[in-house]
């Protein structure tokens, strides 16, 4: 979970961490999202969204409190601060986005890095697949299709939830000053598990589209979702996300929608553009 919930304090904790939304809600949003691709891209890709599923986990596997310098290198990727941008144009890649941080006082590992692992994971899948289309039945060339995919898609849907992109990731300060709503992320990260949001509920008339600006695609999405913050804490100060409503259901699938559309969309962009790409080397 986002910046692992403060270390989670007690091993219980942790454990139901590994099954909330970062792990079902993940492996649901990818399911979903291989439904949805069309018949040109590999048949064994298409037919793959369990694995894909799987893989989804990945990135909140390499959370794990054991692995100490992994993790360090990992929570940024999975949230943007997007206030700490200070209405700046972010820049194109992460070193001159931590430079810009930096001259805004802004410490880039708590501002996160989300926007760069989306784009360099969907990079690392373009690479993959210009290998398939040069050795389309290459098992670990495949394997490794599908692990790109799958770890992108776990950006994919940290994007799609709206407290991955604000400072108020966990609670917001009244007029007081005070922290209030402490604990609506877990709440929002719990809810597509425990009130059975299935894959096929989020795939519904879904279909894959191309992009033809990713990085502007990227941003775009990560700023709708930014404008869904209000709603989130309007919702939980009603006690729609302790005790469920179709009103909250509602906003939560189509939060698991926007994020299935948006895994996707960036597959089989990666696909149609491993096509032209040069030679590695």
């Amino acid at each position: 979970m986002r910046r692992f919930l403060a270390a989670l304090v007690a091993v219980s904790l942790v454990t139901a961490s590994l099954w909330s939304w970062w792990v079902k809600g993940h492996e649901s949003v990818a399911e979903a999202a291989a439904s949805g691709l069309p018949e040109e891209m590999p048949a064994f890709f298409r037919s793959a969204g369990k694995p894909l599923a799987h893989y989804s986990g990945d990135p909140d596997r390499w959370k794990n409190p054991s692995a100490n310098h992994l993790r360090a290198a990992e929570a940024p990727d999975h949230f943007l601060d997007l206030e700490d941008y200070e209405d700046q144009e972010l820049p194109p890649d992460r070193f001159q986005a931590a430079a810009l941080l930096l001259k805004l006082k802004h410490p880039p590992e708590k501002t996160g890095m989300l926007p760069y692992a989306l784009v360099e994971n969907y990079e690392r899948l373009c690479c993959a697949f210009a290998d398939l289309r040069k050795s389309p039945d290459d098992a670990a060339i495949r394997a490794k299709c599908l692990v790109y995919a799958g770890v992108l898609s776990h950006f994919t849907g940290d994007a799609a939830m709206p407290l991955h992109t604000t400072r108020d990731y966990d609670g917001k300060k009244d007029a007081s000053g005070k922290v209030i709503q402490k604990g609506i992320h877990a709440k929002i990260d719990a809810f597509p598990e425990k009130n059975h949001i299935t894959p096929e509920e989020i795939a519904r008339d879904l279909k894959a589209r191309q992009i033809d600006d990713v990085w502007g695609y990227i941003l775009k999405t990560i700023k709708e979702s930014h404008t869904h913050i209000a709603r989130c804490y309007e919702l939980d100060e009603a006690g729609a996300f302790d005790k469920p409503t179709d009103e909250s259901r509602k906003f939560i699938l189509e939060r698991c929608r926007v994020g299935a559309q948006f895994t996707m969309d960036l597959w089989y962009t990666a696909w149609v553009a491993s096509e032209k790409m040069p030679p590695h080397y």
